[in-house]
């Protein structure tokens, strides 16, 4: 049966390849969206199957890469606190701040310790009640609910000793800000079929319809993402430009409504600074008043108030170019000399979702 089905997606990717071919008659650029399915494209070599009057560009769909060094910095300064366990995804542990990474305070002897859940973090508030357990929150619209239902465990439990540094951001309003940019060269999206599991897609309709741009929400698996490139070529050839759902299996245009309760109980809207591209308005998540005393930010606000070094991005990066689709991660200088894995100049080097991580996993030795 695997050798069965081997063959059936052979020849579906074959036949999206040659209905893309027939179907482009002139120049268009598509952004993915999703760090994943940048990966996919790269990994796999999707864009090389495609026609050259087809260009794919890769967007800001990593929230690694997106956390800003000023929030990096926090982290690091709360890490350094004696009474703190500093608790993160692994993936934010090599992501620079301005004077090194979580994963060199925690080799100084900060406690810093990677989790899998929020539930993880909570049973250390537990088994810790001693300790202050600070859970650095960094995601998009998915890992939202998971954050948001271990605040309102927190707080049903008593578990004084627990709070969030929220880095979470929203993708619609980061969509708009590339879209309404004096530089934009996107002509349709690829949105994240992840993401839209949870939020639905009602939102992104707004968009496509003010912008008159075409958005597919696409899957990540190779034969899904060309599957959604068909879809926003055969709406850019007819002059259309609306939402459709190639990721049926998972997604619905309402998404998911408990999911989204939760996430609107604990956080709300606020103004966000993006990594490399500056601050975007109501495009991210803050913790409601009413939940204040899990907020890091206000829990540890004299900590975070003191004096340090000014957070700035490393001169030669030029990953805020990258995330918003205006270079190549090999157009940068810096890709795989300056910038490497084990010395990431920019967050999208390091993070698994990250652009320039892709091109240096799959095509480093294409370059320089």
């Amino acid at each position: 049966m695997k050798y069965v089905d081997e063959f059936r997606d052979r020849a579906f990717v074959a036949a999206l390849v040659e209905r893309i071919k027939r179907t482009v008659r002139q120049p268009w650029t598509i952004m993915e969206v999703c760090g994943g399915q940048t990966h996919s494209i790269v990994r796999f070599g999707l864009d090389g199957l495609l026609p050259k009057a087809l260009t794919l560009v890769h967007g800001p769909g990593c929230p690694v890469c997106v956390t800003p060094v000023s929030l990096i910095d926090d982290a690091i300064r709360l890490a350094r606190q004696p009474q703190v366990i500093l608790c993160s995804f692994g993936d934010m542990l090599r992501v620079p701040g301005s004077q090194g990474d979580l994963f060199g305070a925690k080799a100084e002897g900060a406690d810093v310790r990677i989790v899998y859940s929020p539930l993880d973090a909570l049973e250390l508030a537990r088994a810790n009640p001693d300790r202050e357990i600070v859970c650095f929150a960094v995601g998009f619209e998915t890992t939202a609910p998971p954050w948001a239902m271990a605040v309102i465990q927190a707080n049903t439990l008593g578990l004084s000793n627990f709070s969030l540094l929220v880095a979470h951001v929203l993708v619609p309003p980061a969509m708009e800000a590339i879209l309404s940019s004096p530089h934009n060269r996107i002509q349709g999206f690829l949105a994240a079929g992840h993401v839209c599991t949870v939020m639905g897609y009602e939102e992104y309709e707004l968009i496509a319809a003010r912008y008159r741009v075409p958005i597919v929400v696409t899957g990540f698996e190779p034969v899904d993402v060309l599957e959604g490139i068909a879809m926003v070529v055969s709406q850019l050839e007819e002059g259309r430009a609306v939402v459709e759902n190639q990721y049926v299996r998972s997604v619905s245009r309402e998404g998911n409504r408990e999911a989204q309760a939760m996430v609107d109980m604990v956080f709300e809207p606020s103004p966000r600074v993006w990594r490399g591209i500056g601050e975007i308005p109501r495009s991210g998540l803050r913790i409601k008043p009413a939940f204040a005393e899990f907020d890091a930010a206000v829990r540890f606000r004299d900590v975070l108030a003191r004096s340090g070094p000014s957070a700035r991005e490393h001169p030669e990066c030029q990953s805020g170019l990258v995330l918003q689709g205006l270079l190549k991660p090999t157009d940068c200088p810096a890709f795989a000399t300056t910038c490497t894995p084990e010395k990431p100049l920019g967050a999208p080097m390091v993070s698994s979702e990250g652009a320039c991580s892709a091109y240096y996993r799959y095509r480093g030795h294409m370059v320089h």
